[in-house]
């Protein structure tokens, strides 16, 4: 297997991770840097090579897409672009912190999606919940039954008539990620 630059410089947007100059302007402006790695710190990682520590790890699950960083970067690096690429990498390469539910989440919306054609929401935090902690629904319930009482949630699933094209579209994305 090619090393993880190499990987990076292939998807997008990633060839930018040579371009970077470690100012720290993305980092200054990250909402969630001070949970995890910088975005600074990971770009500093994938040019030195840290595959493991990057990808096991949780920082690039709290990326919030904010896209400060990629705004502020005087080099038009996309940083932002650059964690959801790597999330790739770490989903196609199995791998993921134990600290983090974003991966089973993801999965989740897009197994809805797969199913609807659209999320149901009512399914969709079920099945969150159920795979992770079912108690910490209960948090949850006076939001869930003042959206049903609105209207804003229905208990079944509305499936859409273009259920294979949303399929098919899908299953292009993971092949084009590498992720089947």
């Amino acid at each position: 297997m090619s090393n993880l630059l190499e990987e990076v410089y292939a998807i997008p947007g990633g060839e930018g991770v040579a371009l970077c100059i470690q100012c720290g302007t993305c980092s200054a402006s990250c909402p969630g840097a001070d949970r995890g790695l910088s975005p600074r710190q990971i770009i500093g990682m994938v040019r030195a090579d840290m595959r493991e520590e990057i990808l096991s790890g949780d920082s690039l699950w709290l990326c919030a897409s904010c896209y400060l960083c990629t705004v502020r970067c005087p080099r038009d690096i996309r940083p932002t672009d650059l964690m959801h690429a790597l999330e790739c990498l770490a989903v196609r390469d199995g791998v993921s912190s134990k600290r983090t539910r974003t991966p089973l989440m993801y999965r989740t919306f897009i197994n809805s999606v797969i199913n609807n054609g659209r999320v149901h929401e009512a399914g969709l935090v079920t099945r969150f919940y159920m795979r992770t902690n079912p108690l910490a629904a209960l948090k949850m319930l006076r939001l869930g039954l003042a959206l049903l009482s609105h209207g804003r949630m229905p208990l079944r699933a509305r499936k859409i008539n273009g259920r294979r094209a949303v399929r098919t579209i899908l299953d292009k994305a993971r092949a084009l990620a590498g992720t089947q």
